[in-house]
């Protein structure tokens, strides 16, 4: 893109010049074929638009335009992994609008997770029926990535990943582990069950604990329904996996600092999260407002920083590409069951989820995002750690 074409897209998107139709078709169509992506194309990849208002959305609104057009029904395309691996690879949308500057700008403002500002992903998402989730989730409940090691499947794919989690805790008969953001209860009842563990889970979402109560009933497990920074004890191993994405870089020290002091000194944090290639403070405007309010990707950087002083980092394991599969899969399952949920949550609701689920999955095949596996020791493990794979 020429100097000029770039001080023209930024006053677009200020607001201070409008774009004509035509120009902001030129411009967008642009900009997909230096993607090899053919508006009205003949590949399953190409997007094919059905309002010729779409084009001057994208330039006004960025990554926010673009999904809130699909959602409308102004474009449609057969192979949505496979447009976002090859836009991402391309660019990145995140500053490409005013709309995305002011998400910046509000992130490094205010603290966009505070108590009461948390439990906004807990009411726009995880309250959702519970029965809903369960459509498309594996038989251990996991909203989290699998670990598709040897397997193509699913349900076997989460029992690896959950199963590598507590080999890297090295969890044994007894031990309290303390899982904050424990979800449905997958982990609560997978270590209970096959390790004999005794297992607080922690989550802000009413209809989670109370699935999680049932889904654990009989077994050594209490599931409270609270913010972490409530939280008290002492455990021997702590798991925070899929949860951070929802903390905000305002509080990722707060967080380590909650966890080690519950860990007694010997004890083991394993730490899951999707993170970013580069350190930002604010998430995509799209997710941020119809999927996970107030989320945000952390990187590496930001995470060290956090744990600097607190905690010795055994082991950093990155699998962030089994994600697309794990979407992937979550998809076909979602896509499958739908007709149970079409009259109860509508078309509208279809096609924000196959945008987020798929655009997800092809954001990880573009690498432009990761999913971590971080250990972590107050002490340092005596000896070494030698981390299992």
């Amino acid at each position: 893109m020429s100097p000029t074409e770039t001080r023209t897209r930024a006053l677009w998107s200020s607001g201070m010049l409008v774009p004509t139709r035509a120009r902001a078709r030129q411009w967008v169509t642009r900009l997909l074929e230096s993607a090899d992506i053919r508006v009205d194309g003949g590949r399953p990849w190409d997007p094919r638009v059905r309002d010729g208002r779409f084009f001057a959305r994208v330039v006004r609104a960025g990554s926010l335009g673009l999904g809130d057009s699909y959602v409308d029904g102004w474009w449609e395309c057969a192979d949505l992994v496979e447009f976002f691996h090859r836009l991402l690879r391309r660019l990145q949308l995140e500053s490409a609008s005013w709309v995305d500057r002011l998400a910046a700008l509000q992130a490094r403002l205010l603290n966009l997770q505070t108590r009461w500002r948390a439990r906004s992903v807990a009411d726009a998402h995880y309250d959702l029926d519970a029965s809903f989730f369960m459509s498309f989730l594996d038989r251990f409940n996991q909203y989290t990535c699998g670990y598709f090691r040897d397997t193509d499947e699913l349900d076997a794919a989460q029992e690896k990943k959950l199963e590598l989690i507590c080999r890297k805790l090295r969890l044994r008969a007894g031990d309290q582990v303390v899982d904050i953001g424990c979800g449905w209860g997958g982990f609560a009842r997978f270590a209970a069950e096959r390790y004999g563990a005794h297992v607080t889970g922690v989550t802000i979402s009413p209809e989670q604990a109370r699935y999680a109560r049932r889904f654990c009933r009989g077994l050594p497990v209490r599931v409270l329904e609270c913010d972490y920074r409530d939280l008290h004890g002492r455990f021997d191993k702590a798991l925070v996996c899929g949860m951070i994405e929802h903390v905000g870089y305002r509080n990722y020290r707060r967080l380590m600092d909650k966890v080690r002091c519950l860990l007694h000194d010997g004890g083991l944090f394993v730490l899951q999260t999707i993170g970013r290639n580069t350190t930002a403070h604010h998430g995509d405007p799209w997710i941020t407002r119809h999927i996970f309010p107030n989320s945000m990707l952390p990187s590496l950087r930001q995470l060290a920083a956090a744990a600097e002083g607190l905690f010795v980092v055994e082991d950093v394991h990155n699998f962030g590409a089994h994600y697309e599969q794990t979407l992937l899969r979550w998809y076909e399952r979602f896509r499958d069951g739908w007709p149970r949920f079409a009259d109860r949550f509508g078309e509208r609701f279809r096609r924000m989820w196959r945008y987020y689920l798929l655009s997800s999955a092809g954001a990880f095949r573009a690498r432009s995002i990761q999913l971590w596996q971080i250990v972590l020791s107050p002490q340092g493990v005596p000896g070494g750690y030698v981390a299992p794979r």
